[in-house]
């Protein structure tokens, strides 16, 4: 890991970073707009060296793959997807439907309304990423989306591995596909003879799934524009060189492109931490990953004060910030753009990814200045009401009309003139 001092500071630290363009993403989306199932075929088996004739997993193989899977495994999954609900429960419970009084006779409302059908993308690369069939569907669940079906590469002897197709049952998806990559995009956009259109789509992939998102935005609503994983730490004098190290190898090992940041008023701190990771790497099974992406963004800075920590966390709105200091108050209070906030050493960003109930969906490459991490308000619309009594067109209506007539908008002043007249 790089170590400077913040005055040393580069702006692409903070800056956004451009998501590279891959032109052949919009050829394949038009290939399975206009071709449907064949499309999708052929390019899952010039992608995924598959042959796929049914493009849906059938109903016996996901059950097959509940009774199968370890029990072990099957409880850890139950636990995380009770936690998940309970809080997507709990989110959902803070906001409601209203109506009130706003001027006399003149009633204005909200009322939220889940998306009708939602399809949840999940990668398949080296590992069964269970946790984001999980983190995805759940909350969907919890807002009352009627269909949600699963899209996942065929990477697992030609199909999806078992774990991810239990997940999926026991998480309520109707429908599972072994389409991946750009093609299982589209054909969730615009649908195909096999694949039912979509509203949204949500769920992590790579550099090829986050611009097929982006070109479909509009057809369907998508979650955010994902890029690489990232993590920033402050920490000062009294946190723990093994813990920090070890949380800095875990997000390495995303990605090649992954970024880990340590931000610290402390020297000595950031020398051992820097030689802590070393000796960690070692033995870390998914060394050859972290390795490359601690070279290209591994970074850490020494700041003067608390206030230039808090700056550099601002300004780069992490997906993952942890705090590792000894008043976390002091700086959390003044924190204000990061997908999810880690406080404290116990408090391991790991636990957000799985286990402790947080949805581990969160925006990246600054993106959290402006938008917030997956959540059961993703899947609600949130839709105004309004209801005039006699008496309460007097109150509003002058003030509407006389707009409309600065406005220059002769059809919307007589649209209230004749509620006037004839009300």
């Amino acid at each position: 890991m790089n170590i400077i001092r913040y005055n040393e500071c580069k702006k692409d630290l903070w800056d956004y970073r451009e998501p590279e363009s891959v032109a052949s993403v919009r050829t394949i989306i038009e290939n399975v707009r206009e071709h449907g199932d064949e499309a999708v075929r052929q390019y899952t088996e010039e992608f995924d060296n598959v042959q796929v004739v049914d493009l849906q997993v059938g109903e016996q193989e996901i059950d097959r793959a509940l009774e199968t899977i370890d029990p072990r495994t099957r409880q850890i999954m139950g636990t995380i997807i009770d936690n998940v609900r309970k809080f997507a429960k709990r989110q959902r419970a803070q906001v409601t439907d209203f109506e009130f009084e706003i001027v006399p006779n003149v009633f204005t409302g909200q009322r939220l309304s889940p998306v009708e059908r939602v399809g949840v993308y999940a990668p398949g690369g080296r590992f069964p990423l269970i946790s984001s069939v999980i983190m995805c569907a759940l909350p969907a669940q919890v807002a009352g989306v009627e269909t949600i079906v699963l899209c996942s590469p065929p990477r697992f002897q030609g199909s999806i591995h078992p774990t991810m197709l239990a997940a999926a049952r026991l998480c309520g998806i109707q429908s599972v596909y072994h389409v991946g990559g750009v093609q299982a995009i589209a054909a969730l956009a615009y649908g195909t003879e096999s694949i039912p259109r979509v509203d949204m789509i949500v769920g992590p992939g790579n550099k090829y799934v986050a611009q097929a998102k982006k070109e479909v935005f509009g057809k369907v609503g998508i979650d955010f524009i994902a890029g690489p994983t990232e993590v920033l730490i402050i920490a000062d004098e009294t946190a723990h060189p093994v813990i920090i190290a070890a949380d800095i190898l875990a997000q390495a090992e995303h990605d090649i492109d992954s970024l880990a940041i340590l931000v610290t008023p402390s020297p000595a701190l950031a020398g051992k931490v820097k030689d802590e990771v070393e000796k960690q790497l070692k033995n870390l099974k998914t060394r050859d990953i972290a390795e490359i992406a601690l070279a290209k963004n591994g970074t850490i800075v020494i700041v003067d004060s608390p206030d230039q920590a808090i700056e550099i966390a601002n300004r780069r709105a992490p997906e993952h910030l942890e705090l590792h200091v000894q008043e976390p108050s002091l700086y959390s209070e003044k924190l204000h753009h990061y997908g999810s906030l880690f406080i404290g050493e116990r408090a391991g960003e790991a636990l957000g990814d799985y286990s402790s109930g947080l949805n581990h969906t969160l925006p990246t490459n600054t993106c959290a200045r402006y938008t917030a991490g997956l959540s059961v308000m993703t899947f609600l619309r949130l839709q105004t009401t309004l209801r005039v009594e006699r008496g309460g067109l007097n109150t509003i209506g002058p003030v509407a009309q006389a707009i409309a007539e600065i406005e220059g908008l002769d059809g919307h002043a007589k649209s209230v003139k004749a509620r006037g007249d004839s009300v």
